[in-house]
């Protein structure tokens, strides 16, 4: 049984590195940048927002005003990634891109935070 669970954090886990689809010019953010993320909301160009709570509570709001809950975390390759708590996870890297500030997802999609 302690196996089990042992390998079900191992999963959960965001330690794996990903190969993450940069263009040139894309810095990913430092580990001092991800720390400043504590207590910011991002507003995405659909009107989406990602707020980013001291202690790792998360939450993304959507331009229709539902909402989806979860904590973050950093993973070794400097991505942010987010547990739901509906059991959905992800992660994510954010990028400066020039004067840009970039979510890339897991897929390679990117998507430019609004200026703040």
């Amino acid at each position: 049984m302690t196996r089990y669970l042992i390998i079900a954090l191992m999963a959960a886990s965001p330690v794996v590195a990903a190969e993450w689809p940069t263009k040139p010019g894309d810095t990913p953010l430092s580990p001092e940048e991800l720390d400043a993320l504590a207590g910011r909301t991002l507003t995405f160009y659909d009107d989406g927002q990602a707020k980013f709570s001291a202690g790792g509570a998360y939450s993304y709001t959507y331009a229709s005003g539902d909402a989806a809950f979860g904590t973050y975390s950093f993973a070794d390759d400097g991505s942010v990634c987010i547990a739901y708590r509906n059991g959905f996870s992800r992660c994510d890297l954010y990028v400066r891109s020039g004067e840009r500030l970039i979510l890339i997802d897991e897929k390679g999609d990117r998507y430019p935070v609004r200026p703040e």
